[in-house]
């Protein structure tokens, strides 16, 4: 393409942004930090209720609250999205409907959703409140958003990582309206599939209560070997993201709306983000790039408002890298830009924001006074009493005028006001006082009505009994594991296993496991990882599997983006002519590309098991998930953040339960050996150590460029075969990582002995070794 060529669709692209629109999306923690945003321009804000949003220690609104700030954002013409963006547990489900029933009614703009069945509750019993799917549902590519969107999502919040060709394809492909990051805190991990901090601390960043591991310090070994300066050991803090530079780049690739993270941040921070941001989105769409130009000091006061250890453009422009990556611890002490702190507060953390308003004011001598004003195209009308005459001087319109604009506290000022006259008019000041007040009520009416919704009267009814029916069922839960009610038995139906008898489910990252595994009669079936098993291996594989009498599945990747698509478009023959009996999916991009395989001919599972990172925290996301493939057979992976009692009353008879392996904390696109060493393309395990001396393998799975952090000790439910048998599982899973073969024989020969074996002793069946329980008895907040 010749200069001129590249003009033109520059020119092109920017007069589709331009048409497309952008919304500035802000945060905001409290009722302070959504007025500071308004005022500093913000178009739109998200912010948290009391329940069920991902920032539970942010200043977050009580109801009365939250219903004040939607009608303060549509009096100032803005949007405001609640996040309901946690996974939701079985019992907390019939909460759902009383809470988000109020904001409803007031005009919340939409919610920003990560449960799949939050997502389908609203979707049935508010069906035009319009979803977001929270950049916590991993969406990573044009399968996922498409098999989201047909769900029902009105937008699709990306996943941090991707990069600018990445968005461009899924707003080419599936026209979704798309809202990326544009500023703020990066995690390291792929948001949604963080486990380190519950797993840690008991605090789950899926409910909410993130405690920030990830700003900890960690040595980095390879065998005795330190990899990592000690002046360097924070190789999970990433530098806070800043993209003015790309902001022509990220709004061509079809983002619409910009958002900012920080609820937990000042109001004034909201307000520094928000004006710089508006300056340059305005800046673009006026000029394109021809006269987009950022000011130095604008960088410098984003980071004056807050530094981390550095700015980065983000993943937009790079897969992962050093550079993104903090590193150094952060200084204890920093000066403060007071000069800009005092600009900001002044100018929007502490000022009444009013809309500009038409007025037309009619005093006829002898005729009812009356007034019309109107605000971005709603008028309404006020009236008041007869027009007197006057006595001595009659009033003039520069004195009605004069009144009439002491607008005082009001949302309102008047931007033009006609005053008409006729006659000798007298008119006392308290009544035009009181023809301002009920004008300025009337128009806020007028505005505010426009959002205003009704619940119908069957939406509530229908609600009442699925509440009813929920008690009900975590009433009648008890420690036996009966549990659930309504969708228990439709679990039962699936097996009548309770534990004693299960099948074994083992699945292997690496090749050198699977001799080891064949050996055991127990094992039903294997998933072998296409990350550790090349596609030229996979017939082989299966064939291997099915001579030793078992299934063999076909484990898609952790994470489906590019390298993925390349790798199976690549492959399809391979997959084609394997045999695989099944498919784990991993992602929402594999659910719509089993589909899609099916229908092509490709690829066509006797059975889809989605995984754990596919959260069925409750069974109205097992539902919601049925429905994704109708005439396929499926099962569910039980989510490893529920406990025991919490898994029996969602239910998981006939389901399939983890009860040996290490737990991935953290898959994430960054790379340990790259940020220390640089890339290989080389598989490698490195450990990373922490200030109690726990020891966490790090894998990079180099197939699809992604790293795996795993647990410091593996999972193991040996001991509690008589919890295990109550919940009914009709499979068990051993998932093996890291383990050599030697440790995987000794591992499913123990969980044999006890679990496949009517009179199974554990205490006979030891395993050496450190093992943790996860959250099975504990669970996590």
């Amino acid at each position: 393409m010749n200069s001129q060529e590249k003009t033109l669709d520059r020119e092109t692209r920017w007069r589709e942004a331009v048409r497309r629109g952008a919304e500035i999306l802000a945060p905001a923690g409290s009722f302070e930090s959504m007025k500071a945003a308004v005022a500093a321009g913000a178009d739109a804000v998200y912010i948290g209720g009391s329940k069920f949003g991902a920032r539970a220690f942010a200043d977050n609104l009580d109801e009365e609250r939250m219903k004040e700030a939607i009608d303060y954002v549509h009096l100032h013409g803005r949007s405001i999205y609640m996040t309901v963006n946690t996974l939701v547990k079985e019992q907390e489900l019939s909460e759902l409907y009383d809470y988000l029933l109020p904001y409803y009614r007031q005009g919340l703009d939409a919610v920003i959703v990560q449960d799949m069945g939050v997502f389908a509750f609203i979707r049935e019993q508010f069906p035009d409140l319009p979803v977001h799917a929270s950049t916590q549902m991993t969406v990573t590519g044009a399968p996922g958003a498409r098999l989201i969107g047909d769900l029902g999502a009105s937008r699709i919040v990306t996943a941090r990582e991707l990069s600018l060709e990445e968005i461009e394809e899924i707003y080419r492909e599936t026209g979704a309206e798309i809202e990326s990051f544009v500023h703020g805190a990066l995690c390291y991990c792929y948001s949604g599939q963080c486990l380190f901090s519950s797993m840690i601390g008991g605090r789950s960043g899926n409910r909410g209560r993130c405690a920030q591991t990830c700003r900890l310090p960690f040595d980095v070994r390879r065998g005795h070997q330190v990899l990592n300066r000690k002046s360097e050991r924070y190789v999970l803090s990433l530098k806070d993201l800043c993209t003015l530079d790309i902001l022509p780049d990220i709004l061509e690739a079809g983002v619409f709306s910009l958002k900012i993270e920080g609820r937990m941040k000042s109001p004034r921070y909201t307000a520094g983000v928000v004006s710089i941001y508006r300056k340059y989105v305005d800046l673009y769409m006026k000029t394109g790039r021809k006269g987009y130009r950022v000011d130095p000091e604008d960088r410098k006061l984003l980071l004056d408002l807050f530094d981390r250890g550095g700015q980065t453009e983000g993943y937009y422009r790079q897969h992962n890298g050093r550079d993104m990556v903090v590193l150094k611890e952060k200084p204890a002490f920093r000066s403060e830009n007071r000069e800009l702190y005092d600009y900001l507060d002044r100018t929007y953390v502490e000022a009444v924001l009013q809309e500009p308003v038409t007025g037309r004011v009619r005093a006829f001598e002898g005729e009812p006074l009356a007034m019309e004003v109107s605000c971005r195209g709603v008028k309404a009308l006020a009236a008041g009493g007869m027009v007197q005459t006057a006595k001595n001087q009659p009033m003039t319109q520069e004195r009605i005028e004069k009144q009439i604009k002491k607008t005082g506290n009001t949302p309102f000022f008047f931007g033009s006001l006609e005053i008409e006259t006729k006659g000798s008019c007298f008119i006392p000041v308290q009544e035009l006082n009181e023809l301002r007040r009920n004008a300025f009520a009337a128009l806020e009416e007028e505005i505010l009505g426009q959002f205003r919704r009704k619940a119908q009267e069957s939406e509530v009814q229908e609600s009442e009994t699925q509440n009813s029916e929920a008690r009900s069922g975590a009433c009648d839960c008890q420690e036996n594991g009966e549990s659930r009610g309504r969708n228990q038995n439709k679990a039962e139906d699936k097996s009548e296993n309770r534990g004693q008898g299960a099948s074994l489910h083992v699945t292997l990252e690496e090749q050198e496991g699977l001799s080891a595994v064949l050996l055991f009669p127990e094992v039903d079936t294997v998933s072998i990882d296409a990350a550790g098993f090349p596609a030229e291996s996979w017939a082989n594989a299966a064939a291997r599997c099915h001579e030793a009498g078992k299934k063999c599945f076909l484990m898609l990747p952790h994470i489906y983006r590019t390298q993925a698509k390349n790798y199976f478009n690549s492959h399809l023959g391979d997959l084609a002519a394997a045999g695989f009996d099944g498919a784990v999916v991993r992602a929402w991009e594999e659910v719509q590309l089993v589909k899609e395989w099916k229908k092509e001919g490709v690829f066509s599972p006797k059975l889809v098991l989605f995984d754990h990172g596919l959260y069925s925290f409750n069974h109205l996301s097992e539902e919601m998930m049925e429905r994704m493939l109708p005439e396929m057979e499926k099962r569910f992976t039980a989510p490893l953040e529920l406990n025991s009692r919490e898994l029996a009353k969602k239910g998981i008879k006939g389901g399939e339960l983890m009860v040996y392996g290490n737990i991935p904390m953290m898959v994430t696109a960054q790379c340990m050996k790259k940020t220390l060493e640089g890339c290989t393309g080389k598989p490698e395990l490195l450990y990373m150590k922490d200030r109690m001396g726990k020891e966490f393998p790090v894998k990079n799975h180099c197939r699809f460029c992604y790293n795996t952090i795993y647990n410091s000790s593996p999972l193991s439910l040996l001991a509690d075969r008589e919890a295990v048998e109550r919940l009914g599982p009709s499979v068990l899973r051993l998932s093996f990582t890291t383990e050599r073969p030697e440790r995987i024989r000794q591992a499913v020969r123990a969980f044999a002995d006890v679990f496949c074996k009517e009179e199974g002793d554990a205490a006979a069946a030891q395993l050496s070794g450190e093992f943790t329980r996860g959250h099975f008895r504990r669970g996590a907040e």
